[in-house]
């Protein structure tokens, strides 16, 4: 049976201040509070609200048979606790109906799988954490960063325990191969690859409201019918895009929330169904590697990571801010951990590109890539400043590598313990309800005794005490 695998992302950028050369050394403050402020809420009334009551509709509606998946970075949770908790609140709700599957995603929305394995896992293992306490389920599905792989990070990404992983149907990479299978990585086999199918996934968050697209105005029965269409032996068809899709790139005016709701009814008609990445996971076998020697992204024509590190701007801003990720990892500074976090974020390469790439870019405070690359480059000076203020910069690697040894080496213990305790806690668990059950048995077996038998029993132990 055909199934849709529908994905969410939310993130929401932290909008960095205008900051000056003159300000590195005497302000540590790098944040435009009033603009993250009203993008959030923004964002989140014209967006995230009404979609996600929507999707909790379509659940209910639907008799639980609609399932969706999302996954939240770090960086947006933050935002959303202190600038939109009713947000978080439907999260909460949905989460509730048991039809919705949280992802995890590194916690910054950062690029560090493409720099720094010690970060990326660090960031991967306390999102993890942060999606369990919220949810209350650990994540076993992954979605990096624009869905950035390559099998150096699909490896990584097993090793710390996924069994499944969200990416692009890149054509370079797929060729004459479709999307509509599940694939897995060629150095690690236990992790299944499901794969974007970029063409539904644009009709409906790129070109929906599009006047001059040739399909305009697109209906929920028609779109199903391209689904049904496909060959019959494609089961997976994965449609993967960001919620603020849904209100922001494509208004609510246009009606994209009607034909949201439409989907179900119109894919039940056809007997196509609705899975999470977990099922599909835990249910299909993977038909073939998948072969990514360089990263692919879901990023512009290209799909690759030229929007980030096209330019020579971008790669000077991005390997001067992981030159300092192993004294980072080593500080327990709060504020330049948070610091690292906001910094790490992936919009702030994606302003300083000059890729013309025919869709408008919005820089925010930025006149140009170049403005974006000051801005930033000032900042991040005065960050490694403070950096270098905890661990100068003549402690060497000699010093450096036993304390990042002895962390990394506490860190897994830590995972190992938590696994341990996890554990006996669901053993605990299982044998306090089987104590339960068994009282509970007891307690129906001696209320189930007769009259007659009580008698008799009251009897006999007169009797004994007369002869004694």
């Amino acid at each position: 049976m055909r199934t849709i695998c529908l994905y969410f992302e939310i993130h929401q950028i932290i909008h960095l201040k205008r900051y000056r050369f003159f300000d590195i050394g005497s302000d540590h403050y790098y944040y435009d509070d009033y603009a993250n402020e009203t993008s959030i809420n923004e964002v989140a009334e014209r967006s995230y609200i009404p979609a996600l009551n929507t999707l909790i509709e379509m659940v209910k509606k639907s008799e639980r048979t609609f399932k969706v998946a999302l996954s939240i970075s770090g960086v947006a949770l933050e935002q959303l606790e202190f600038h939109a908790p009713a947000v978080l609140d439907l999260l909460h709700q949905l989460n509730d109906t048991g039809n919705c599957e949280f992802l995890c995603e590194p916690y910054s929305h950062g690029l560090s799988s493409l720099a720094n394995e010690a970060c990326f896992r660090e960031e991967v293992l306390r999102q993890r954490s942060k999606i369990k306490q919220m949810f209350g389920k650990q994540p076993t599905v992954f979605r990096n960063s624009s869905l950035i792989y390559s099998d150096e990070i699909g490896a990584m990404v097993a090793s710390m325990g996924f069994k499944g992983m969200l990416t692009e149907g890149a054509k370079h990479v797929l060729g004459w191969k479709s999307p509509h299978y599940v694939y897995h990585c060629n150095q690690a086999p236990g992790l299944k690859l499901l794969l974007r199918d970029f063409k539904l996934s644009d009709d409906i968050s790129l070109r929906f409201s599009n006047s001059e697209w040739s399909e305009y105005p697109l209906f929920a029965d028609r779109y199903i019918s391209w689904i049904d269409a496909l060959p019959q032996e494609e089961q997976v068809v994965n449609i993967f895009m960001e919620l603020s899709a849904l209100g922001m790139a494509q208004p609510l005016s246009s009606n994209i929330l009607e034909f949201l709701k439409a989907l179900p009814e119109c894919a039940k008609a056809k007997g196509i169904t609705f899975s999470t990445p977990s099922e599909i996971v835990a249910k299909l076998k993977s038909i073939s590697q998948l072969d990514v020697p360089y990263p692919m992204s879901w990023t512009d024509e290209e799909r690759d990571t030229s929007s980030w590190l096209g330019n020579v701007l971008q790669r000077e801003a991005f390997n001067k801010l992981y030159s300092v990720a192993e004294r980072v990892h080593l500080c327990d500074d709060r504020r330049i951990k948070q610091d690292w976090d906001y910094l790490q974020a992936s919009n702030n390469f994606r302003f300083m590109t000059t890729k013309n790439t025919g869709v408008w870019l919005d820089r925010g405070i930025y006149d140009s890539p170049y403005d974006a690359f000051t801005n930033y480059m000032n900042i991040l000076g005065d960050f490694i400043k403070r950096v270098d203020a905890l661990y100068p910069v003549d402690v060497d690697n000699e010093e450096l590598n036993p304390l990042l040894t002895t962390i990394r080496n506490q860190g897994e213990e830590i995972n190992d313990l938590q696994e341990e305790l996890a554990r006996w806690q669901e053993k605990a668990a299982k044998e306090s309800a089987k104590v339960k059950k068994n009282a509970s048995k007891k307690k129906i077996v001696k209320e189930a005794e007769s009259p007659v038998e009580k008698k008799t029993v009251a009897r006999s132990k007169k009797k004994d005490a007369a002869e004694k």
